[in-house]
């Protein structure tokens, strides 16, 4: 199964990346600040595009590597890792389907990448997310509402999350989600910290 690639490159080469918020996610910003993430953790970004939270990893000291299919993008990113002497981060250039790495990552953080793909996509990409992660590392989740249907971006029902990222395999929070609202439009995002069971 794979993402496609040329919709994305042509998305970026025509500058038609109205999600990009020119910066880190305040989610994320608020997630590190409560230390959701541990010091130094490595770090997994797929669909990171120019990867502003990956810079706002690394020069946090986390090993943050960013994940996208897009050339532009990943291109982008490199350089603004060698900006900022990041050595132990890095720009990947590759299918989510296809990224096998090497070593587990102590977190991930799924910045709306779910809600690109087709619903028929979502069981593969949880079992991608699940094996990404060590036993008992976090998955910042932030899940697209648009209330309508069809996409992308794809309405991500919280009840069918909830089926789709099952409590057999990960630990829901037992308080409210966090809400973020998007650049543009009337769309927002409810955050969760999952952690994944072993």
């Amino acid at each position: 199964m794979k993402v496609e690639s040329l919709n994305w490159e042509e998305r970026y080469q025509a500058g038609d990346i109205g999600w990009d918020r020119g910066g880190p996610s305040p989610a994320l910003m608020q997630w590190l600040d409560d230390e959701a993430v541990k010091e130094g953790a490595r770090v997994l970004i797929p669909g990171c595009g120019y990867g502003h939270e990956v810079i706002e990893l690394a020069g946090r000291g986390h090993a943050a590597t960013g994940l996208d299919i897009a050339p532009s993008a990943i291109t982008a990113l490199h350089q603004s890792l060698n900006d900022i002497s990041a050595s132990r981060s890095e720009a990947v250039c590759a299918d989510l389907f296809d990224y096998h790495p090497s070593e587990r990552f102590d977190a991930v953080y799924e910045q709306t990448c779910l809600c690109t793909m087709t619903p028929t996509e979502y069981v593969q990409y949880e079992k991608k997310l699940y094996g990404w992660l060590n036993d008992g590392g976090v998955l910042l989740l932030l899940l697209m509402q648009t209330g309508d249907a069809g996409g992308p971006p794809y309405h991500c029902d919280l009840k069918e999350m909830r089926q789709l990222f099952d409590p057999s395999r990960w630990a829901w929070p037992g308080k409210a989600p966090m809400i973020i609202s998007r650049p543009k439009g009337p769309r927002f995002e409810l955050g969760f910290v999952l952690q994944r069971k072993s």
